[in-house]
C-alpha cells in the first residue's frame, strides 16, 4: 500500500512539474503531461463536489 501512495505522490509531483515546464516554454510532451495532470485535478474537484466534500462545515465564521 505505501509503494501504491508512493508511486502516486511522485506522479503527481512529475504532473506539476511538467505544468510549470510548459508554461516556461517546455517540449511538446510536457505539454500534454500537464494537461492531463490539469484535467486530473479537475477530475477530483468535481468528483469532491459530488460528494459533499469540502472542510469546514457550513463555511460561517
Amino acid at each position: 500500500m505505501v509503494l501504491v501512495l508512493l508511486g502516486v505522490l511522485v506522479l503527481a509531483v512529475f504532473g506539476c512539474a511538467c505544468v510549470v515546464w510548459s508554461r516556461r516554454g517546455g517540449p511538446p510532451w510536457a505539454g500534454k503531461v500537464a494537461t492531463g495532470t490539469l484535467a486530473a485535478g479537475a477530475v477530483v474537484r468535481a468528483l469532491g463536489k459530488n460528494r459533499g466534500g469540502g472542510r469546514g462545515g457550513d463555511g460561517g465564521d
